[in-house]
């Protein structure tokens, strides 16, 4: 199953839904924020206690290959390894470049109310 998305263009009320997800029992390997710039996503993971899509989430040969791809498509292939199809990554990545933030959270059982 697909993680659950959720769009932000405030910080504020990202660390806010993190925050609540983490009252309804909420695990925080489950929580993922992903911005278009590292320091941003960083910096909101570090403030949310929630984790940044890495090595763990996309394998190690993916990992050490974003290293050397462009910054577009290390996005989309963070996004494509956590659950969604290319076409799908490619919709996020334009939303991040709008200067969006995504929220994924994996378990699903606990967030069909709060999505």
């Amino acid at each position: 199953m697909k993680p659950v998305v959720k769009e932000y263009t405030n910080d504020e009320q990202l660390m806010k839904d993190v925050e609540e997800l983490q009252k309804m029992g909420v695990a925080k390997e489950d929580v993922y924020v992903l911005a278009h710039d590292d320091d941003r996503t960083e910096r909101l993971a570090d403030n949310t206690n929630a984790n940044t899509i890495g090595a763990k989430e996309t394998g190690f040969k993916h990992a050490v290959g974003n290293i050397f791809n462009k910054k577009g498509d290390e996005l989309r292939n963070k996004i494509h390894e956590i659950g969604f199809s290319e076409d799908e990554a490619a919709q996020f990545e334009k939303r991040l470049d709008e200067g969006k933030v995504l929220l994924f959270v994996t378990d699903n059982e606990k967030v069909k109310a709060w999505a």
